[in-house]
């Protein structure tokens, strides 16, 4: 879901927020008014008082939104099966700031599935971000660590923050270029 508009909302109970860009951890009392400017991929980006901030989906309750559903894949699972959910939940990953998820931005640069003695499967991601100065880089790698793990049989994602090869908006996708008028 996406809101292009700003829905007023009031923080029903003290929650956990960061600070857009800088990244810092901030608790937002109840009884906050704000807008959500940004509902993409289960966060919400905020804006109260003249600053954003960002607000993680396990948080949603505090301003009335609901937790997004949990994820299923069949018990015998193919490793293909897990590929696919391993990218839809990347692309459930987005910017604060930028109405784009981290696969359409060009932010991933690779996504490798290895399976453990136990059976289980881990992921090994290596991402990069549009300004290596971003403040919100280990929020992003957070979120990108936190949604792969919650795939069934999917036990650890490590992620790392590269900057070799720098970003560049050649990295993006075809409709996010359009979208956001640089083709």
């Amino acid at each position: 879901m996406y809101s292009r508009s700003s829905e007023p909302v009031q923080f029903e109970r003290d929650c956990a927020a960061v600070l857009v860009p800088q990244g810092d951890s901030v608790t937002l009392p109840a009884g906050s008014f704000g807008y959500i400017t940004q509902a993409l991929g289960g966060s919400y980006t905020v804006f109260v008082e003249g600053n954003l901030f960002r607000i993680a989906g396990q948080d949603g309750d505090a301003i009335g939104k609901e937790p997004a559903e949990s994820l299923s894949l069949p018990e015998n699972a193919s490793d293909e099966e897990v590929e696919q959910l391993i990218w839809k939940q990347l692309r459930t990953c987005f910017d604060p700031e930028i109405p784009f998820n981290i696969v359409d931005l060009g932010l991933v640069y690779e996504a490798n599935l290895r399976h453990r003695d136990d059976g289980q499967r881990e992921v090994e991601v290596k991402m990069t971000l549009t300004a290596p100065g971003c403040g919100m880089g280990e929020i992003l790698v957070d979120d990108v660590r936190n949604k792969l793990e919650l795939i069934p049989t999917v036990v650890e994602a490590d992620v790392e923050l590269v900057f070799d090869p720098p970003w560049g908006r050649h990295m993006m996708s075809e409709a996010a270029k359009l979208e956001t008028g640089m083709l």
